[in-house]
Order: C-alpha cells, then structure tokens, then sequence
C-alpha cells in the first residue's frame, strides 16, 4: 500500500504543491508513523485531525511518507466508523484545488487505521505492524509520534508502554506530545514529571500549550527582535507604566465541571497560557531564536526572578450559576458549595533592575462581558496637552498582543502611532492600511499601526508542524514546568479556603469585577459583596481561628493554611530576633518539599525586618542532582526565598552533593564534610531552629521507612536512600535534629489527612515511622497542622 502512496505523491509533487516549510530545521528523511491516543476524543475531533491532515498536505513535496493511527480504549467495531465520521468533516485550506484537495483527502483515508490501545498486547501488536509495514515496503523510518489526547493520570502508564514496546530503532526519533494539566501543584507536577521521566527522555516529550501557537504569540519574540532599536531604549521600568495579560471568554463552565471544579481558573489559564505569554514579553532577547535551549533558560531565568504571590497579591470570584452547575453534573445535593474560582487577577512583579516596580496583572475568568485574549504594555506618558486635549500626543502610548476576537475579530500586533512605527520584517505578516470603525483598548483602530498575518492559522496546525520540525522552543520544558508551579502553588494553597465574590455573568457584572493595585498588593475596587449563608450553602469556613493543642504528646498549632503559614512565620521570627539577642546569630535548617514554599513566600513579602544578616541558613537535606536543577532542595529554597532577602552569601550553607564533578559518590566524603562545617560553625551542634516537613508515608527530611536509623550513632549527617527518583539523597540524621532547640513539623493539605489520623495513633517507631524518631532532647517540638490535614 505505501508504494501506491508514494507514486500518488510523485504524481501530486509535479503538479505543484502547497504549503512549504517555514523556516524549521532539516527533517530527516523516511516514513513517519502518527498515533493519536484518544484518537476519536474530543480534542482529536476539532484540532488534532485537521492539524495532522493539514501537515500531510503541507508535506506532500517532502521526503516523508506517512501513517496514521487513532488509537482508543474502544473494539474496533466501534472505534472504526467514530474515526471515519471525523476523518469525513476534513477539509484543505483555501488555497488547495478541490481537485487535489479530494486526490490528498482520499490519500489520507487509506493511511489512517483506528487501533484498540488498551492493554500491553495492543501497543506489541502496533509496534510489530509498524515494523512489517516498513519491512514489507523497504522503507527507512524517520520517527514515531505519538500524540497523548488523554486525560494526565493516564500519561505514565502509556509512555511505560511507549516505551517498552513502541520505540523505533535505527536511529528513528521518538516524540511524545502531552496535553495539559501537567499536574495539580508543585507536588503533583514533579511526581508526574519523575514518572515520565523513567520511560522517556526530555527531548522525547512535548508539552504542548496551545497558546505558544497562536500566530501572535509565537510573534512576540521575533516582534521584539525585529523593533530592537525602538523597544531597547523603552522597554524598562522608566518607561513602562504597566503590563496587563487578558484572557476573557462569555461561555460557562457546563459540560467541563467534573474537570473544572478540581482545577478552575488559576490552574487552567494563569499557570500555564498567561504565564507562558509573560515570560515572552519579559524574558531577555535570545540571541538564537531557533535555538530551543536559549528560549528556554531564558525563560527560566525570568522564574528565577519573579516575586512571591500571596493572596494578597489575587483577588478571585465565581459567575452565580456555577454552583448549580456543578450540583447538577456532579450529583451534588442543594446545600454543596464549591469555592472553586471562575475568576481570577494577579499581581506579580519581577525583581530585577530592568523590571522592577512594574505591576505585572494577569486576568481571566469565564462569563465575561466579550470574548478577547490580549497583551498590553502600557508606556507611561510624559507629555501633558494644555489645550488640545485630543491630540496625538497625549493619547496612550501602548503596544498590544492582540490574540483574536474582540472588537477586532482578528489576531494582530497593534503599536500606538505615539510610540513608534514597527518596522515589518516577515513575509507572512502585512500592513493593516484599511480599518473598520472600531476601539481597541480605549483608542480608535486609526491611532494604531497594525499588523496581521497574511494567513490566519490554528493554534494546534502551527504546534504540529513544530513537533515534526523538532522544533522545541514552543513547548514547556521540565524545569520551566516546575518552576511555574513553583511560582502558583503557593498562591493556590493560600487560596484553598477563600470564598470568591460571587458575580451574576456577562454584562450585568458591571464594576463588580474592577481591580485596584496599591503597591504590590491587588484588590477589588468596589466594596466587599456580602454572601449569604444560603449562597455558600451555610458553611463558615472562617468560623475556625489559630487553634492550639496537642499531638502525639506534644503542642501543636492548628489553622487554616494561610493563617497556619503566618504564624509560623511569626513564631520563626521570634525565635531569630531571640538566639540573635542571645547568641549574636541564629541558625536555621530548613527542608525540602512543597509544603515550605507559602512560608518562605510569607518571609520574603512581610517580614523585612527579619534579622537575616546574621542568620545562617542550612538544609535539612538534598536530593543527589546539581543544585542548579529544578529537583534541587536549595533550587527550590533560592528562588523562592534567599535571592529576595538580604543574607549574606556566606551564611548559606547548602549540602555539598556535587563534589570532583560528580553526585554523592561515597568516597568524596561529602556528608562528612558537611557534619564538620556543623560542627564548627553550630554551637554544640544545636540549631536554633529546624523545619521538617513529612511525606505520605511518614519520612522526614530524607530519612524513610525501612532504614535502621539507630546505627547511625552520633553521625550528624549521612546518605539516605529514596523510593522515587532520584533515589540517592543527604540528610540530616535524627541525632543532628533532635540537638535542636525547637523543631516544627509542617503538615498541610487535605492528601495529608489519612497519615495525620494514622500518626495520631501508632506508637513511636522510627524505622516504620520515620517522623515518631523527632523527639528533641532538651529543645521543643511543635506540630504546625492546617484545618485541611486535620479535619479532611
């Protein structure tokens, strides 16, 4: 069969062709197979199909030949006609003859099969026909793409099953492309990330997010480049008034409630699309921007940089027939309330010379007034009209990232004719010249210059062309995924028991929705809507204060979690401002983890007068990879805390994991040496405070279940063995913990729950659990325990 589509496509070769590449790197010649899993999905149904018939038709003069899989948990006998339905509705662009668009389509047809892809045997009876086909046909293969249109908890065992029985030899390339969510929080992202990353390589996986291909989006980067002589001189804090990324849509949330209650807005827009579009705007210029790898470091450098947000830099709301909706499709009785926002705004900030003070806001939420994606960069004015009050000159000088829709109906990059004229580089973009009579963000079209793409693309045909070119640069790495939950988790978990306003939908929201920013904090303008007990079903979430009492013996502090972090944040301070009135210096040792990351925001964003210029500050332990990398425990602690507090680099002390070029490799002697800094440094080695957190299954710090921990003696310090990946760690031991003066133990988040119940009752037994073998000797230990863990 593949010769005859080889032949058809000489034939259609000479008749000329349609489509060519543009710009991507060289392919490698030979036959590409495709699988859809989730092959008769919604997704598949609207993008994926037409995306991978739109590369087939651009591709056609190529050295490529192809075949295409859809793949689903269905029999054939009722996979097969779903698939045929959906492959019927294709079409070619306009620009294709009706002829040869029905000569490719036809084409098209005869190279896709449905296949069941359930079970092991499935993906070996693929991967055998793929290589009969290939055999039979005596075609050299180019690579295997496999597009995973399914829901995140399926990823890890499909790519184990990739993996094990798919993977191309002869040097093929392999591309897995995933869809978001990529994880709930920090936690979940990197658990997720770990078990990907144990069936396939980084440069394996794309993570795709649809909005690295929209055509004014993936303009930003060449936009800036093309008009460096303008924007270079602009494009700091002197010049810039604001940054705002808007994402609005009218439609509710039916028909996705099982999905959206779990995630809402700030998971499903703000962590991913606007936080993508706000590095593009603020990372620094690539030199090379082909170059995947520069895109992305530069990227993880504007992470690096970002301030905390709190709750107080977000304010949240929820359209009133939400909570009906989700009573309805998820069987829920009448008195249920879910707190899960509709709506979002969030302030953040990036400190950094060029950037800082410059109020970054990114806003979406659903059953809004228009339907419109944008970015703008407001420049500050400095010209003030006297008399003719309308003239160019003292209109608003701004520079917007129109993604679609809106008064304009059509994606453009639009530049205040104040400003500057942009300078036109790309052949595939031209002149607006001639205008409708409409506004676009408070100026007529006219007081633009505007350009557009000659042709307006889908988001998902443009990614698609990117994955077959390798190109990489539009998709999420691992260390900028973790990075930007690292960024949101802690605003979500501040955010866990918040009531949102509750707003009535469309254009009867009037003001309701209005944002204020007072310094780094954001709040609605309008006064606080009262809600009633019936509207949240008569629950009083806040009817619980900071709560203190005893667990397994000892005190314990229980709140809400973002009361639980402020106190304990509170309770820190006080014990630093206490050793430093005592000793001169204050000695901290923190843990890894995800629960830390609202503490160290809280330090870092309220208490500057935090004495830590005479703290030094340890870990607790570390995981066996560069420090540099994001699975980094003292990663983590600097760019959530020490890079946005005044501490002295020297009174940073991370684990020496990295010794003569290599990882925790026992004859460098690395635990020793850090037990031996403790000892010179630490008096009696006994920090003055050190914070734990504990693992669903009882670790703390690196030390887990199994492990005779007793043997270890005096040792203060010593190499551990994990479950997960990666396995190897440093950890302090219980005897450098238990010399404390005080220990807090961190426990938040209703996944905790179970292990609270289970620690409350069993007896101490540290090598089943390890945190029963925290018992300081002559300091105090004390349970930081939020509502959400204890009460579930």
């Amino acid at each position: 069969m593949f010769a005859t589509v080889l032949l058809l496509l000489v034939a259609l070769c000479a008749q000329g062709g349609n489509g060519e590449e543009r710009g991507e790197e060289a392919q490698r010649p030979g036959h590409v197979t495709v699988v859809i899993v989730g092959g008769t999905g919604d997704l598949a149904k609207k993008y994926l199909w037409r995306g991978f018939f739109e590369l087939y038709v651009n591709k056609v003069k190529g050295g490529n030949t192809f075949s295409f899989y859809g793949g689903g948990l269905s029999p054939a006998d009722k996979g097969k006609p779903a698939l045929f339905e959906i492959l019927k509705a294709l079409s070619c662009s306009k620009d294709v003859s009706q002829e040869r668009c029905a000569l490719l389509k036809e084409q098209f047809l005869r190279l896709t099969q449905y296949r069941e892809l359930k079970t092991l045997e499935n993906y070996q009876k693929l991967a055998k026909d793929i290589e009969q086909d290939l055999k039979q046909e005596g075609m050299t293969e180019a690579g295997r793409l496999f597009y995973l249109s399914v829901p995140a908890f399926a990823y890890a065992d499909i790519a184990d099953k990739i993996n094990s029985s798919c993977r191309p030899t002869s040097g093929a390339w392999l591309r897995v492309v995933l869809e978001k969510p990529f994880g709930h929080d920090f936690r979940s992202a990197q658990v997720l990330a770990s078990q990907l990353g144990g069936s396939l390589k980084d440069e394996e996986m794309y993570r795709i997010d649809h909005y690295l291909g929209k055509q004014v989006v993936a303009k930003i980067l060449p936009f800036r480049k093309e008009n460096k002589k303008f924007l270079d001189p602009i494009w700091n804090k002197h010049h810039i008034e604001r940054v705002e990324i808007v994402l609005k849509e009218t439609l509710d949330a039916k028909g996705r409630i099982a999905f959206y209650d779990q995630y809402g807005v700030i998971r499903d827009v703000l962590q991913n699309h606007l936080t993508e579009v706000m590095t593009l705007l603020s990372m620094k210029l690539p030199k090379n921007l082909s170059n995947s790898e520069e895109v992305l470091n530069n990227k993880l450098q504007i992470f690096r940089s970002l301030l905390p947000v709190g709750k107080k830099q977000a304010v949240v709301g929820q359209y009133q027939a939400y909570k009906t909706e989700v009573q309805q499709e998820l069987n829920k009785t009448k008195d249920h309330v879910s707190i899960t926002p509709t709506f979002a705004a969030v302030l953040a900030y990036i400190d950094d010379a060029q950037y800082e003070g410059i109020p970054i806001l990114m806003i979406s939420g659903k059953m809004l007034d228009e339907r419109v994606g944008y970015a703008r960069i407001v420049f500050k004015n400095d010209i003030f009209c006297v008399q003719n009050h309308n003239s160019v000159h003292c209109k608003p000088k701004q520079i917007v990232f129109y993604f679609g829709h809106g008064s304009l109906q059509y994606p453009a990059v639009l530049v205040s004719k104040n400003l500057f004229k942009p300078v036109l580089k790309d052949a595939e973009w031209k002149e607006v010249t001639e205008h409708k009579d409409v506004n676009v963000l408070g100026l007529p079209i006219t007081d633009y210059y505007v350009h557009t793409p000659k042709v307006q693309r889908e988001a998902y045909s443009e990614l698609i062309s990117h994955i077959f070119a390798g190109r990489k640069n539009s998709f999420i790495s691992t260390e900028n995924l973790l990075a930007s939950w690292g960024l949101w988790t802690p605003l979500l978990s501040s955010l866990a028991t918040s009531f949102p306003r509750i707003y009535p939908g469309g254009a009867e929201n009037g003001d309701l929705l209005d944002i204020c920013v007072k310094g780094k904090e954001i709040s609605y303008n309008s006064e606080v809507v009262i809600i009633s007990n019936d509207q949240m079903g008569g629950t009083s979430a806040k009817g619980f204060q900071v709560m203190q009492g005893k667990f397994r013996g000892t005190d314990m502090v229980s709140a809400w979690s973002e009361e639980l972090v402020n106190r304990l944040a509170e309770d820190l301070q006080e014990a630093a401002e206490a050793a430093v009135r005592e000793n001169g210096v204050f000695h901290l040792a923190l843990s890894g983890g995800s629960s830390p990351l609202a503490l160290f925001h809280r330090l870092a964003l309220h208490h500057f007068s935090f004495p830590w210029r005479e703290t030094h500050v340890w870990m607790v332990d570390e995981r066996c990879v560069p420090l540099s990398e994001a699975e980094s425990n003292f990663n983590t602690l600097h760019d959530h805390l020490l890079q946005h507090v005044r501490i002295p680099y020297y009174n940073i002390h991370p684990m020496p994991v990295q010794l003569n070029q290599r990882l925790c490799v026992e004859e460098d002697r690395g635990a020793l040496l850090y037990e031996n800094e403790i000892r010179a440094l630490v008096n009696g080695s006994s920090f003055h405070f050190v914070l734990l957190g504990v693992g669903y299954d009882s670790h703390t710090a690196s030390l887990f279940p199994g492990s005779k921990w007793d043997e270890h003696g005096e040792k203060l310090v010593v190499m551990t063995e994990s479950p997960a990946k990666p396995h190897q760690r440093m950890s302090l031991t219980f005897s450098a913990i238990n010399q404390a003066r005080r220990v807090a133990v961190l426990v938040m988040g209703k996944g905790k729950h179970e292990l609270v119940t289970q620690l409350s009752r069993v007896k101490d037994n540290s090598d089943k659990w390890p945190i029963t073998g925290v018992k300081p000797a002559s300091g105090t230990l004390v349970w930081y325990i939020d509502y959400d863990a204890l009460l579930g």
